[in-house]
């Protein structure tokens, strides 16, 4: 019985030491909350800062005007020179990275005719251009398209002031059934 016991204990520690060609796996630490974002960038300064023609770091409204161009031409393959709001939300899928990014097409719709014409679509860009040029030097730098945040934020926006919720919060069973609609 004490050389089985031997003979397992003697298996055992040959297991245990890393053999030639072994791969070791760790596994990961356990996960923490992220660090909130003190700087952002939001979608139509990533497009702006992608339209560096160039590439000296810097967008000239020369070279907006024509990224801008290029990107409507893109959706407008029929050269009419508007483009309706699904094929605005198509670019702004595209060029924004999402179809909701700002600016909507009912922000750039000027006229309220229900279709974003290039003229319009550079308007907006110009006004975003004198927004973003905080310097004033006629050329938009990476720097002066972040955006800063000064209040922590988490998955539903600034924490600041906000109490936790508690089941104490929860409303009455009285006060859920009035506002019921019938």
């Amino acid at each position: 019985m004490i050389p089985f016991a031997l003979l397992l204990l003697a298996a055992a520690a040959s297991q245990d030491a890393p053999q030639e060609g072994d791969i070791t796996v760790r596994a990961p630490l356990p996960a923490t909350p992220q660090t909130p974002a003190t700087m952002v960038v939001e979608p139509v300064a990533m497009f702006i800062a992608a339209c560096d023609g160039d590439g000296d770091a810097k967008v000239e409204r020369y070279e907006l005007e024509t990224c801008v161009a290029t990107s409507f031409a893109a959706f407008d393959p029929g050269k009419t020179g508007q483009m309706r709001y699904i094929a605005f939300g198509d670019w702004a899928l595209r060029y924004l990275g999402d179809r909701a990014a700002l600016p909507s097409p009912y922000e750039v719709d000027r006229d309220n005719d229900e279709r974003v014409s290039l003229t319009e679509l550079q308007d907006h860009f110009s006004r975003l251009f004198a927004r973003y040029d905080r310097d004033g030097d006629h050329a938009i730098s990476r720097a002066e398209l972040l955006t800063y945040r000064t209040m922590p934020v988490d998955a539903q926006g600034p924490t600041a002031g906000r109490r936790p919720v508690t089941k104490d919060d929860a409303p009455a069973p009285e006060a859920r059934r009035k506002g019921r609609r019938r």
